[in-house]
């Protein structure tokens, strides 16, 4: 994948999984790859600024949690965030339909 394709639209992936569920880092790296088919596949060294940038944002708070005796730092979407996704999302789609009729 095109880094700079990719670094256009992380902000937003991030914001989407956690607005379905609060993650913890390396499980959102499995559930991007996942639901992607292997497209987006980041790295931590990827993942982790930006997790710190939207939380210096307050688009996402994190916590720390312990499930099954694992003790992990959770992250999960604000109010201020989720404004920010619905906002990204109106010009997501705007943009895609613009592409769409530009490729064709």
């Amino acid at each position: 994948m095109n880094k700079e394709l990719l670094k256009g639209t992380t902000d937003m992936m991030i914001l989407k999984a956690l607005d379905r569920q609060p993650m913890y880092g390396y499980g959102m790296i499995k559930h991007f790859e996942i639901m992607s088919n292997g497209v987006f596949s980041l790295k931590e060294g990827t993942l982790y600024p930006i997790l710190h940038a939207l939380e210096k944002k307050e688009h996402i708070e994190s916590y720390w949690d312990s499930i099954e005796g694992r003790k992990r730092k959770y992250y999960k979407i604000t109010d201020k965030g989720r404004k920010n996704l619905n906002e990204r999302q109106s010009e997501w789609q705007d943009f895609t339909v613009a592409m769409k009729l530009l490729m064709e």
